[in-house]
């Protein structure tokens, strides 16, 4: 197996968030459809899956032609059923919430067809015909796993770099178990690769182990997907207490491992974004009483999503709006934040300094960019921290293209998906001599 998942970890403690239809509930929400000539929903996907044909598949019980032609347009499409937003998406597109009625659970109808998909074993997509060309996928995430999947499809080899000894990425290790658990993105993993041709190497890091030239001089192309890096700190006087950790960190140790919280009563989340509401809902989902986020701006203005702070609300969830953290409390281990309050501007208002008792401080500020591992390299530009590509997904450098997070700064994993078939479809067109 190319992902193999410890099975003893914390997040087979939570259950499904979204439960899933069955087959005659599907059909019945299929039927609602008006099948838009002019789909608002289909616009709104990144990987323009056509939902109305896939829809239209299940009302005629063709749940193996529908899953069709979602995997046409989205390999990852089992995934991003569970774990797009598609309440600000295709769900928020659909015509229906102009009319006051409840728009069609597209994300649901995609899961069911496409988890049809994987019991029944069908299979769709098979390797061309071998042009003699390889391709270097740094990077064993979404975005490798789509454009090796493209690439394979052409024909083209393909090897995929990974730092770590698991593929998958953010899906993996980093994605809310609630939503999603990682042995079902190992699945999704081995379902991809089924297609065969993909050499995979792990324990391989750009930068340490190999470096660009060293690709470039091996394969004909080379296409980068490394996502992002560690968790960024408050670089506080206090940050080395134990009981202080990154948040992205934190929430793969539940994805692939045990953590032990007790003696944990009270933690607190720094952030106000998709990382930091996952992290709450996952303390308390881990059984801790006291969960708060801490934010410095209002709570209108949070970049997280509201519907997941609604449901991390509906769990328990408290928060401390305009409150910026400066720095930790305690000797050994943590036992609480020092903070200050926050104008309307986010800025620092003297004389209200107070503080936050907590056993256990998670930090969800953001992640490092990892565009530095090519940043020396002559026609590769970085711009705010990201790989600056075109609308191919090709760098400055001839024959280097990149995709995902490392390119985008942190989208979600539909993105992703997209952003690795059209650099494939790039990548085949720079092999083939056509502009």
């Amino acid at each position: 197996m190319a992902t193999t998942i410890p099975a003893e970890r914390d997040e087979t403690k939570f259950e499904d968030f979204k439960p899933a239809y069955t087959t005659h509930q599907a059909r019945i929400e299929a039927e609602r459809c008006l099948f838009c000539e002019d789909a608002p929903c289909i616009e709104a996907c990144p990987t323009s899956i056509d939902v109305p044909q896939f829809i239209r598949k299940i009302t005629t019980g063709n749940l193996w032609g529908s899953a069709r032609t979602i995997f046409s347009a989205n390999i990852l499409g089992m995934s991003c059923a569970r774990i797009c937003p598609v309440e600000t998406s295709c769900v928020a597109a659909c015509v229906h919430n102009e009319q006051e009625v409840a728009p069609i659970q597209i994300g649901k109808l995609q899961r069911l067809v496409t988890d049809q998909a994987y019991e029944r074993g069908w299979r769709y997509f098979e390797s061309g015909e071998a042009s003699g060309k390889s391709v270097a996928l740094v990077g064993g995430g979404p975005a490798s796993l789509a454009a090796a999947h493209e690439l394979r499809r052409k024909g083209h080899a393909c090897t995929i770099y990974e730092k770590r000894e698991i593929l998958g990425g953010l899906n993996t290790a980093g994605i809310a178990p609630y939503k999603m658990r990682a042995d079902r993105a190992a699945e999704e993993v081995e379902w991809i690769l089924g297609i065969g041709g993909v050499e995979i190497k792990t324990g391989v890091a750009l930068g340490e182990d190999v470096t660009l030239d060293e690709l470039e001089e091996a394969h004909d192309a080379v296409f980068i997907g490394v996502g992002l890096g560690e968790d960024t700190f408050l670089s506080a006087s206090h940050e080395h207490l134990d009981g202080v950790y990154g948040a992205v960190d934190f929430i793969e140790r539940i994805k692939l491992g045990r953590i032990d919280l007790d003696g944990v009563a009270s933690a607190l989340v720094i952030g106000g974004g998709n990382t930091a509401l996952d992290a709450v809902r996952e303390l308390v989902g881990l059984g801790v009483r006291d969960v708060r986020l801490v934010y410095r701006g209002r709570e209108e203005v949070k970049p997280g999503y509201a519907h997941e702070w609604a449901a991390a609300k509906m769990e328990g969830v408290r928060a401390h709006w305009r409150t910026q953290p400066v720095d930790y409390l305690g000797d050994g281990c943590v036992s609480g934040l020092r903070c200050i309050g926050t104008d309307e501007g986010k800025k620092a208002i003297e004389g209200t300094e107070h503080t936050l008792d907590a056993d256990l401080i998670l930090l969800a500020l953001g992640q490092a960019t990892l565009a530095s591992l090519v940043a020396s390299a002559d026609g590769i530009e970085i711009d705010g921290g990201c790989i600056r590509i075109d609308d191919d997904g090709a760098t400055g450098r001839s024959g280097v293209f990149a995709g995902g997070d490392c390119t985008n700064g942190g989208k979600e994993v539909v993105n992703a998906a997209f952003e690795g078939k059209r650099a494939a479809e790039a990548i085949d067109r720079y092999l083939m001599g056509e502009k």
